[in-house]
């Protein structure tokens, strides 16, 4: 893992990189829990933004670490997260706050896996095999075993904007994953999440300062939830998923994501107190059963 991660993450053994990217990825969803009632989703991911833009920069002046060189650099990671961190990160926010429960929005980003396999082999000529698919399949339906009880008291329907809003994030994600891969072989992983951050900044203030009032409320569990979204989340977990991405196939990185929502229903179960039902528990076996079998392909 040294040769891919940068220094600041260097001593993470390449072994544990996969368990402790979907454990930090997974309080995601604790964040948005915490800061729902404080601040607008696109406000918070702007101010978001800046931290990580602030936080990463300096890092990387620190370090003497090399930026994207001439503007297909610039363009390459400006683009990467635009679609990595921008439309992924707005769209799901927005589509909650729309009204989009979380549990379906989950099980929609839970494509993601799905989707990346099917378009590796025309985009990126990756062969995905027999036992990968078999492995992207079961973990879909651990996935969704886990989500079922909230599927199921989602009750009422939901704006159908909302539901093509998420869609179109996972769509977004899945790209963004592909073009990392493809234009970010040889790039400082430091300096290219700066510049993916800046990317997913220019997108998201323009729409915060047009669609929302800017409420921000300084709360303690919203200044801790921005904290922990800028250190955890946007440093630390999108380093070490920016260099699974180079170091592996697309294919198998995505199949991590299957483990989100089990890990994510197992710390609101420790932190909220929130139930988990025997199929939620048989669930996360069957997820991790997945994840294990298209590791191997």
């Amino acid at each position: 893992m040294t040769r891919l991660l940068p220094a600041s993450a260097a001593f993470l053994p390449a072994q544990l990189a996969p368990g402790v990217f979907v454990l930090i990825w997974a309080t995601g969803f604790v964040v948005a829990r915490l800061v729902a009632p404080h601040a607008e989703p696109l406000t918070f991911l702007s101010l978001r933004y800046a931290g990580t833009v602030a936080v990463l920069s300096g890092l990387a002046l620190a370090a003497g670490a090399r930026w994207p060189a001439g503007w297909r650099g610039w363009r390459d990671a400006l683009l990467a997260g635009v679609l990595l961190q921008g439309i992924y990160l707005d769209g799901v926010f927005w589509a909650v706050h729309r009204g989009l429960p979380a549990g379906i929005a989950a099980l929609v980003t839970s494509l993601q896996p799905l989707l990346t396999a099917i378009v590796a082999g025309p985009l990126l000529g990756e062969r995905v095999s027999a036992r990968r698919w078999l492995g992207i399949a079961v973990g879909f339906l651990g996935a969704g075993l886990v989500l079922a009880p909230k599927l199921g008291a989602a009750s009422g329907g939901f704006p159908p904007e909302a539901l093509a809003v998420c869609f179109c994030a996972t769509v977004a994600i899945t790209f963004g994953t592909l073009w990392q891969k493809r234009t970010a072989a040889a790039v400082d992983l430091r300096t290219n999440a700066a510049v993916q951050f800046i990317g997913a900044a220019v997108l998201t203030v323009p729409l915060a300062l047009l669609t929302e009032s800017g409420r921000f409320d300084p709360t303690l569990p919203v200044l801790a939830g921005l904290a922990w979204a800028v250190l955890g989340l946007s440093v630390g977990g999108i380093l070490i998923l920016l260099a699974l991405i180079r170091r592996g196939a697309v294919a198998g990185v995505a199949a991590l994501f299957y483990l989100v929502p089990p890990v994510s229903a197992a710390m609101a179960f420790a932190m909220f107190g929130e139930t988990l039902a025997p199929v939620q528990v048989l669930g996360m076996l069957v997820a991790v059963a997945g994840v294990a079998i298209a590791s191997r392909g």
